[in-house]
């Protein structure tokens, strides 16, 4: 199976889970509330990081639970951890084979956390060393760069913050997940005309901000690893604090703006760069106003609650990634210098 048929995946293996995964997850919503945590340690690495990203804004949002992102060296080379007393320890993982995620669970169960796994291999060391696991059910991933992992991990983050809630209009709107983006999909032809013209791109920034600031991250990891291009992601906000001195015309700019809290935000800051600095503009939306404003534009389902819009978006985003690896020459099966499982320490 290609990196291209595990992206056109997406959609069954989120209804996969959906039909299988609810009672693990109102399982781990109970063992949290019975714990009585009050915030949430994360541990993980690269496309997991990013889930980690939305996981910090939709747990902070909707649970009001804070997340703290793991420092792992901390508990690898310095082995100075820091106390995590009342804390859920997780580490998101789609291999579950990283040493230096699994110190951080074994240190969490040392120090009498309860402690979870959300990973794709139920039985890896990872899942050994967690109270709780959410087993993604991605099936076998082949294409080195990570796709129906990445929005399968986003859904079992959703599905958990739902049965926290216990709020049934939540599990509703994430059964609509699936078709929203087969109904994305029908993009592809398009996408794949649309990424001829960035064949010769070596550059650019990646733009999100709320919820998608994890789909700018996971964007431009997505470009970096298939394509080799410069991609640098940021929040619109940090953005305006120095790195927007260095667009000028032409330069590209991929963004993720649909609607929702932060919309005018990202709005003003796309007319800026479309008009006042003649920005090439990438945009991802649901908005007639800035899909008007770019170059080229991928239009998201309407009616997406923005929760939601990162499991949706990111998959415009993988496609143009895909489609851009090809247009350039490149092999979107064997892109170079990394493997699938990366073990770090």
């Amino acid at each position: 199976m290609s990196l291209h048929d595990e992206i056109r995946e997406q959609p069954e293996r989120l209804y996969h889970l959906l039909r299988h995964q609810r009672q693990t997850a109102e399982k781990i919503a109970a063992e949290i509330h019975a714990r009585e945590v009050n915030y949430v340690f994360l541990a993980a690495r690269g496309t997991s990081d990013n889930a980690g990203r939305y996981a910090n804004y939709l747990w902070g949002a909707h649970n009001r639970l804070p997340i703290a992102l793991a420092t792992p060296s901390l508990f690898t080379y310095y082995a100075q951890p820091p106390r995590l007393e009342k804390a859920l320890v997780m580490g998101v993982s789609q291999s579950g084979q990283s040493p230096d995620i699994v110190s951080v669970l074994e240190e969490g169960r040392r120090q009498g956390c309860l402690t979870l796994a959300v990973t794709n291999a139920p039985n890896s060391p990872l899942a050994q060393a967690a109270d709780l696991v959410f087993d993604i059910q991605a099936g076998p991933e082949k294409a080195v760069a990570a796709t129906k992992t990445y929005t399968t991990e986003l859904m079992a983050l959703a599905m958990i913050s739902a049965a926290l809630r216990g709020a049934q209009d939540d599990w509703q709107a994430l059964e609509k997940v699936p078709d929203w983006i087969a109904t994305l999909l029908t993009q592809d032809a398009d996408i794949e005309r649309m990424a001829q013209r960035y064949r010769y791109m070596g550059q650019c920034v990646v733009l999100g901000r709320g919820f998608n600031y994890a789909t700018a991250f996971e964007w431009a990891l997505k470009l970096k690893e298939l394509t080799y291009i410069i991609a640098e992601p940021y929040s619109s906000a940090d953005f305006q604090h120095g790195p927007i001195a260095m667009i000028e015309g032409g330069f590209p700019v991929l963004a993720v703006a649909p609607q929702g809290k932060v919309f005018h935000s990202m709005f003003e800051m796309l007319a800026r760069l479309r008009e006042q600095q003649q920005a090439e503009l990438v945009v991802i939306s649901d908005d007639e106003r800035v899909l008007a404003l770019a170059q080229s534009a991928m239009r998201l389902p309407a009616g997406i609650p923005e929760w939601l819009t990162p499991l949706v978006a990111i998959v415009a985003g993988q496609l143009f990634a895909c489609h851009l690896t090809r247009a350039k020459g490149y092999d979107t099966e064997k892109p170079r210098s990394i493997t699938k499982v990366t073990e770090t320490h």
